[in-house]
């Protein structure tokens, strides 16, 4: 039987002791030759990364690294000194109106909230009827008391005729006149008492006191009122408003009367122009503020019991500008980042003023020496190291 084996021998097989022992050293050689050139690529790498030298990065290095930062020195320029303030809207001059006499049942209102009305305007009719019998009661008494006056003095006339031809006493004619003059007396009484009916039933109407602006309205026909009912109605005098704002120490110090300023009330990007007219007399001693009262014009949108922002001018100042980019915000307020020494940032809380189309106002935080980071502030922390550059000219 012929059997036939197959198999394959690895080539090393084929090869003597000898000629394996040189294999095995020029296997050696060629590896020796590659982590040769491998070290050699790691250090010419490392000496191009390094600046080419072999040396670590120098002080240099690390700044060509830093972020490069627009900054600017913004200086102080002469700006309109502004303090800003909120408050509530009200009426300058609100005026109550309520019952003048006794009282009694509305009988008509004639006016409503919003309306203007003139001074001694009826704004509202109580019923009158008692009142009106009271006073014909009196008139017809005035005519009785005239008529026993008018005979009394006639009385008394012919008593001194008959007394020059002496058949009357003087006696009699001292009692004539006693009667002459009481009469006379209970005359004056009558008509004095009619005045106070009359005077009395005038005001059972209801009447403004001064010329304005008709706020509110709290009576309706049919109620009965007195004078414990309350206000009946409140008028702005001549139609006037006034924002009070409360104003730090430190603020009011800045400000005077006629002091001009700008109004904003909230819900609304209207701003009325206004003006200070009344000083803080007195300070409250728990929080060290008082309350400045601006006057404002009549506007439709001004409205006593809302709420308003003011931006009040106290007069010209020098004060660093800076472009919106310039300023940041978070939780703690306004702040600015400037650079250093060494290049490092740091953070500076501002108070900011009106902005305007020239940039924001730095009331507080600034000299206008520093440098100010222009732009990217929002991208920086404080402690970094950074390149400042100016801000490119055209």
């Amino acid at each position: 039987m012929n059997v036939e084996t197959n198999f394959t021998r690895h080539p090393d097989d084929l090869l003597s002791s000898d000629d394996y022992e040189m294999a095995a050293k020029n296997r050696r050689r060629k590896i020796l030759i590659g982590a040769a050139i491998a070290v050699l690529l790691i250090a010419v790498l490392g000496a191009r990364f390094l600046g080419g030298s072999g040396k670590p990065a120098d002080a240099g290095d690390a700044r060509r690294q830093a972020p490069r930062v627009t900054v600017i020195v913004p200086g102080a320029k002469e700006v309109e000194s502004m303090v800003s303030a909120t408050g509530s809207l009200a009426a300058r001059r609100d005026m109550p109106v309520g019952v003048v006499g006794e009282g009694g049942m509305v009988r008509q209102v004639l006016v409503d909230a919003g309306s203007w009305v003139r001074q001694g305007q009826v704004l509202a009719i109580v019923d009158r009827q008692v009142q009106t019998q009271q006073a014909a009661a009196l008139e017809a008494q005035i005519r009785v008391t005239d008529a026993n006056a008018r005979l009394a003095q006639n009385e008394l006339d012919r008593a001194k005729a008959l007394a020059e031809r002496g058949f009357i006493s003087k006696a009699d004619i001292d009692r004539k006149t006693a009667q002459r003059d009481a009469a006379a007396a209970q005359l004056n009484v009558a008509r004095a008492q009619l005045g106070e009916s009359r005077a009395r039933l005038g005001r059972l109407d209801i009447r403004a006191p001064s010329s304005g602006l008709l706020l509110t309205r709290n009576v309706e026909p049919g109620q009965v009122v007195s004078g414990g009912t309350g206000v009946l109605f409140r008028i702005a005098k001549d139609g006037e408003m006034e924002m009070r704002a409360q104003l730090a120490e430190a603020d009011l110090a800045k400000l005077a009367v006629g002091r001009t300023a700008k109004i904003t009330p909230v819900g609304t990007t209207i701003s009325f122009a206004g003006r200070v007219w009344q000083m803080p007399p007195v300070i409250d001693p728990s929080t060290r503020q008082g309350m400045v009262r601006i006057a404002l014009p009549y506007n439709t949108a001004i409205r006593p019991g809302g709420f308003a922002s003011a931006m009040i001018s106290a007069g010209v100042a020098k004060a660093p500008l800076l472009p919106e980019s310039a300023v940041q915000s978070d939780e703690k307020g306004n702040y600015v980042y400037i650079i250093g020494e060494k290049n490092k940032v740091i953070r500076r809380d501002v108070k900011v003023g009106e902005v305007s189309d020239a940039g924001i106002i730095i009331l507080a935080g600034l000299t206008g020496a520093e440098r100010v980071v222009l732009t990217a502030g929002a991208f920086l922390n404080e402690g970094e190291t950074v390149i400042p550059v100016s801000p490119k000219t055209n």
